[in-house]
């Protein structure tokens, strides 16, 4: 069993050394454990820390593409090394890694694939009144269209087997922690919280910028992962929305119409004849993008399905390869 530590940096040189010395070398139930870092075009000496440190891998992208992205590249790059786990954390040293063991143990007992660890919000000192509140409204919105029992969305501190890191396809560039839960609660995977602690806080965050650019930006990841994944839900409650109000000034006018009222209510015809199209071309919408989602899954499958082929390609070969001479 292999894990890999992963963790997606930008300009972290000079938090990178406390999080890389918390790391642990071994861990119960693992035959290797390496560590993984993800340089997203950082501008200082991000890189050549994270070697001189004891990075076993140090992947480097030629210019920012932002959290969501370089999180991605570092699943594929932990997969490609052979990982069965592969924990996520923060270059900013936010997480304790002495809980990455808590992490790890319900996929080792095969009672999870995607473990998140859950953060004490409300203890956390750094934290607002407000951005704690929002936490939890995000955490809840999240735990409504995944059906999971996720405490802690945003949570960076995650675990996650070969086989969920597999079928994570992340769309957004913002942030990947709201996304992938939902996708893992779509496709039936296994999710899990389990508690863990946090350190003192060693900058700002980079994500959340201002309140309300948070709210601004969650909000619509949000809308847009529902849509994605829920489009006819969506699409269908707009159009019903927008007939129902057609329907309500059409009825309107009809009654103005039969007291002989109806010459100074024409406006109320033309706009319930816009809103009865738009409808229309809503529900068509609906369906097309439901059409669109169905292939969405099925390419998602055929990308794992060629994953897995993949595995067991490689370890004919090394079986292969292992067999003795005669």
């Amino acid at each position: 069993m292999k894990l890999i530590i992963q963790i997606p940096c930008f300009n972290e040189a000079t938090t990178l050394p406390a999080t890389l010395g918390e790391l642990p070398r071994e861990m119960a139930g693992f035959d290797e454990l390496e560590w993984l870092v993800v340089d997203d075009g950082s501008a200082d000496e991000t890189a050549t820390v994270a070697a001189e440190c004891g990075a076993d891998h140090v992947v480097r992208i030629p210019q920012n593409k932002g959290l969501a992205r370089a999180f991605s590249i570092g699943l594929e790059a932990s997969l490609a090394r052979g990982a069965d786990v592969i924990v996520n954390t923060d270059a900013d040293n936010q997480y304790s890694a002495l809980d990455i063991p808590t992490l790890v143990q319900p996929i080792l007992d095969g009672k999870a694939e995607l473990v998140i660890g859950a953060r004490p919000i409300s203890s956390m000192r750094h934290f607002s009144p407000i951005k704690k509140l929002l936490q939890k409204i995000g955490s809840s919105v999240v735990r409504l269209l995944s059906h999971t029992e996720v405490a802690d969305a945003p949570s960076g501190f995650r675990a996650m087997s070969r086989n969920a890191a597999q079928r994570m396809n992340v769309f957004s560039e913002y942030t990947y922690t709201l996304e992938t839960i939902i996708q893992a609660g779509q496709n039936g995977l296994t999710v899990l919280s389990v508690p863990v602690r946090v350190n003192d806080q060693m900058r700002p965050s980079r994500l959340v910028k201002s309140i309300r650019s948070y709210v601004r930006r969650s909000v619509f990841t949000m809308f847009r992962i529902f849509a994605t994944y829920r489009p006819m839900r969506v699409f269908m409650t707009f159009a019903g929305l927008s007939t129902l109000a057609g329907l309500a000034l059409g009825i309107r006018f009809l009654y103005f119409f039969a007291i002989g009222e109806g010459s100074g209510h024409v406006q109320s015809v033309i706009l319930t004849a816009l809103l009865l199209g738009a409808g229309l071309l809503l529900f068509v919408l609906a369906l097309l993008a439901d059409l669109i989602a169905v292939n969405r899954r099925l390419l998602e499958k055929v990308n794992w399905r060629m994953d897995q082929i993949e595995d067991l390609l490689r370890e004919f070969e090394m079986e292969k390869k292992n067999e003795p001479k005669n």
